[in-house]
């Protein structure tokens, strides 16, 4: 299957999410090989789309109301493997190769708080 061909029906995958009012629908973030998990983060139609295009994790600022590619300052960059929708649609799952670390603290993981 080409390129073209897979970008028309991930955009319209893309449609038939549930995305909240703001527009946005989260997206946690797994690391590929370990399982290990990251981040959650926000997305927008717009960077689903640019996170396929470009292969790098691309996601919403809520605080900066501006799209950011994660690691494009950091150098801790994110390229993604795999994306899945949850049964709901209402959530995404980013598989990817964390590049350093993917907590803005420093650490591999932003779960590194235990609560129970």
């Amino acid at each position: 299957m080409d390129y073209k061909v897979n970008e028309i029906k991930f955009k319209q995958k893309i449609d038939s999410l549930s995305f909240n009012d703001k527009g946005l629908i989260p997206c946690v973030v797994q690391d590929h090989e370990s399982r290990q998990v990251l981040m959650l983060a926000w997305g927008s139609k717009d960077t689903l789309i640019q996170s396929f295009l470009s292969g790098l994790g691309t996601y919403w600022s809520r605080s900066r109301d501006e799209i950011w590619v994660k690691g494009k300052t950091s150098g801790n960059i994110q390229e993604i493997k795999k994306i899945h929708i949850d049964c709901d649609k209402d959530s995404v799952l980013f598989e990817v190769k964390q590049t350093g670390a993917a907590c803005h603290t420093g650490s591999k993981s932003c779960f590194f708080t235990e609560l129970l």
